[in-house]
């Protein structure tokens, strides 16, 4: 197996719209770190797969079809989903990515799949689980264990050449308040574990099924100093797992067909659920009479998640994908999958399986069925009908079954 990687900056200008916050006071201002597009390639000399991640809130279908256009092989684009990056027409049921993200975006990550390509050498692969505690937790309960499943991919050239990390929690840690310009979360994770790592190995980190979770209850601030805190302690348990046994996945002198891949295309139901907005108005301003912070945020949330609905939710279709590469399944949906939806997926005995979220297209959450019992701000937004994870989560096994 044939492994590169490649990488390229994305640039946003002063003045640029920001993506994942409703109540953002104004337009980008500056720069706190910088975004990039990343990608890895996999080439077994037969078939050859991509995936790149971008640093930008989502990314919409016609998103996805122009960046595979651009990269020439199969390709999966995911969204680091940074709340402090450019708004790519990030709405629940997806919609058309506006310009010019459209062009910059596809731009980049044919950038970056080319030099992926260029760079591809014989490497193996060795993939390390474990469990990550104090960064995610669920964001709708606040006494939730602070407890998330944690996934490395690591590529060895004789040495450790990269890795490739999945986080299963919103990158959210700067404030609506901000309006610089950073990869929040992910950005962290990348400076601490290449300061563990050494500059010459590369860092991909890729966001998880984190419809659910996220730092709410886990940050002790909202800054850069919080940013670094958070961004240590995975990088330090990423360290640790890769100082324990891992889980080969390929050779790199092994000959033949080691890649493959499937998607299905899958129509979800629009939602029914309903919430009486007075209602939630008089329980935000209870909770914010009371004082209590965690109270408060979560009755806000609720209000907001009603708001980002649309007025006339329709069905929306969505592209289920999974691909292996040697003994590696992974799943990349679309959306914001709860966490739960991959562990699902995941229970796979016998075989790793790597689960990503923001992959190729946005219907937005897509909560658990059990969620919709209960009016939070993820299935308040939510476009789909109860049991479309579900539907999803199967859809992903039959498609690893049948690889």
């Amino acid at each position: 197996m044939r492994v590169g990687y490649g990488t390229t900056d994305l640039p946003v200008p002063d003045g640029t719209p920001m993506g994942g916050y409703l109540d953002r006071p104004g337009p980008s201002t500056g720069l706190a770190d910088p975004l990039s597009v990343s990608a890895l390639t996999w080439s077994d000399g037969e078939r050859r797969f991509a995936l790149a991640t971008a640093d930008i809130i989502c990314v919409n279908e016609d998103l996805a079809r122009r960046a595979r256009q651009a990269a020439g092989c199969e390709l999966w684009l995911a969204a680091s989903h940074t709340h402090a990056g450019p708004e790519t027409g990030c709405v629940p049921g997806g919609g058309p990515t506006p310009e010019p993200w459209l062009e910059r975006v596809t731009e980049a990550v044919g950038t970056a799949v080319r030099q992926a390509i260029d760079r591809e050498r014989p490497c193996e692969g060795t993939v390390y689980r474990g469990e990550l505690q104090g960064v995610g937790s669920d964001r709708s309960r606040p006494r939730a264990p602070a407890v998330v499943p944690l996934d490395l991919i690591a590529v060895y050239d004789g040495g450790l050449a990269g890795v490739l990390v999945v986080l299963p929690v919103h990158p959210t840690v700067l404030p609506a308040t901000n309006r610089l310009v950073s990869a929040d979360l992910v950005g962290a994770v990348r400076r601490s574990l290449r300061k563990r790592l050494g500059e010459d190995v590369w860092v991909v980190v890729a966001t998880g099924a984190a419809g659910d979770i996220s730092t709410r209850h886990t940050r002790r601030g909202q800054d850069a100093a919080e940013l670094e805190r958070l961004g240590a302690l995975v990088a330090d348990r990423c360290a640790d797992l890769l100082a324990g046994p891992g889980t080969p996945l390929w050779r790199a002198g092994a000959a033949g067909r080691w890649i493959s891949w499937a998607t299905r295309r899958l129509t979800l139901e629009p939602t029914s659920t309903t919430a009486d907005e007075a209602a939630l108005i008089a329980g935000y301003e209870q909770a914010a009479a009371s004082g209590d912070p965690v109270v408060t945020r979560l009755a806000r949330s609720r209000l907001e998640g009603l708001r980002a609905r649309t007025a006339r939710p329709v069905r929306t279709g969505v592209d289920v994908n999974v691909a292996r590469l040697g003994g590696l399944a992974l799943a990349g949906l679309p959306g914001e999958p709860f966490l739960a939806v991959a562990e699902r997926i995941a229970d796979r005995p016998g075989e790793p399986t790597l689960v990503l979220g923001y992959v190729n297209g946005y219907p937005g959450y897509l909560p658990t069925a059990g969620a919709y019992q209960h009016a939070e701000y993820e299935v308040l937004a939510s476009q789909v009908a109860p049991g479309s994870a579900e539907l999803i989560a199967e859809t992903a096994r039959q498609l690893l079954e049948d690889l």
